[in-house]
């Protein structure tokens, strides 16, 4: 079963979706996968880098770091395995702004068809993205072009997958 779970920076998201693969690990036998994607930047993004390696340390995972050609992960690992992908998000910030170079700002549909190439190839993913929908503010171009992308990625998603879940501060809202 095909997981999406959304929700706020700093909701729990994260560790909601650990229990999650956890426990699905241990239901059906399987292996326990991490992908993840976040190229830090700063010392707040090495921070909480740390604090997810933490948060799953003697859970079992095997950490596999892809933040670009999210479809390269697939030869590393047993595909029927558990797989907790952290995160959607970054995952297109890494594709749409690579670091030292211009913007890539039509790369959103080609990284969906990954992602639905991505659920069709395994059966047990757990996927996690921000939502970042609810500002009222307006943005500059590129943070708009992001958005939409990050949109397309998840209303994606939210069509592949089995469950789709959203957490708010520490609560679970099921809506899939």
């Amino acid at each position: 079963m095909n997981y999406f779970i959304s929700g706020g920076c700093k909701n729990g998201k994260s560790f909601h979706a650990q229990r999650v693969a956890k426990k699905m690990s241990e239901e059906k036998g399987l292996p326990l996968y991490y992908i993840a994607t976040m190229i830090p930047i700063d010392n707040e993004d090495n921070i909480r880098i740390n604090r997810h390696i933490s948060e799953r340390a003697g859970w079992g995972f095997k950490t596999i770091e892809q933040p670009l050609d999210i479809l390269g992960c697939l030869d590393q690992i047993d595909n029927k395995g558990v797989i907790l992908f952290d995160s959607v998000t970054a995952l297109l910030m890494n594709e749409m702004f690579p670091v030292g170079r211009e913007p890539k700002l039509d790369v959103a549909e080609r990284i969906a068809n990954e992602l639905k190439e991505f659920c069709i190839r395994t059966d047990n993913t757990v996927f996690v993205s921000d939502y970042i929908y609810s500002d009222c503010n307006r943005f500059d171009d590129l943070t708009d072009k992001y958005r939409e992308g990050l949109a397309l990625l998840d209303k994606t998603l939210v069509k592949a997958c089995d469950r789709v879940e959203e957490v708010a501060y520490g609560f679970t809202k099921v809506h899939k």
